[in-house]
């Protein structure tokens, strides 16, 4: 069969249940051969008769990305599975990686990325506006650049005055990457600063806290936290009995 008849799609499930996956994610998903992604991605998805699965570890992006390349190229219709958007810290970066080191045949392959629902918006619309002016994103993983790249990224976004979103920022094998980023930010900001975990959001599970960034508690922080720090215009507005708002004003003065 062509290399050119299959079709890889690269599918954003979204943080969290089924009503953050898009309609086009869903007809891909429905419509694949072969469903390849990280187990318990993959474990959020229903089984569907004569579908193939191929769930792999979390540490094997390229693997995966090549996995799905080849099995396109022998042209079958897969849908590589991200959480998130898959073009934020996921699969579609390590799917053009893989293509462009892998085999020339993979560059004429029908290859389409779907956006999904990040992490980060999703949080922002559970606290009404924190990203509304300008914002960066980091990944505190330092398991694909060097922890000196990480602080020199930090430091910066802290003097621009960018809202972060922080990525990534616990796990079990690198349990004090938090305590060593919000060390470099304590440095650079006002003790004042507005900070939020939001864990799990759009599961079961979910729960935001909103501190500062004096009195932030990082034991809370896991790999399914996405944290905010805010900027100087990053307003908290108390709601009697509710949650508070948190917005970022859009102009600077």
């Amino acid at each position: 069969m062509s290399g050119r008849s299959g079709r890889l799609v690269v599918v954003g499930l979204g943080p969290g249940g089924p009503g953050y996956l898009t309609e086009d994610s869903r007809a891909a998903l429905e419509s694949a051969q072969d469903l390849i992604g990280y187990a318990p991605y993959l474990a959020r998805l229903p089984e569907r008769e004569g579908q193939t699965r191929l769930a792999s570890d979390n540490r094997v992006e390229l693997e995966r990305a090549r996995e799905a390349l080849r099995r396109a190229a022998e042209g079958r219709r897969v849908a590589l599975v991200s959480g998130g958007d898959p073009g934020v810290f996921a699969m579609a970066a390590a799917v053009f990686e893989a293509m462009e080191t892998g085999e020339p045949a993979w560059r004429g392959l029908d290859v389409e990325v779907l956006p999904g629902v990040s992490a980060m918006l999703a949080a922002a619309a559970r606290l009404g506006a924190p990203l509304g002016g300008d914002f960066c994103a980091i990944s505190l993983s330092d398991n694909l650049k060097p922890w000196d790249t990480i602080t020199r990224r930090l430091e910066c976004a802290a003097r621009g005055d960018f809202v972060i979103a922080l990525y990534n920022p616990a796990s079990r094998a690198r349990p004090s990457r938090i305590l060593d980023a919000f060390a470099i930010l304590s440095a650079a900001l006002p003790p004042e600063t507005l900070v939020v975990f939001a864990k799990s959001v759009g599961r079961a599970e979910e729960q935001i806290i909103i501190a500062d960034l004096a009195n932030a508690d990082l034991s809370q922080v896991d790999m399914a936290t996405l944290v905010i720090i805010g900027a100087k215009g990053t307003r908290l507005i108390e709601r009697p009995g509710a949650r508070p708002f948190v917005y970022t004003l859009r102009r600077v003065s």
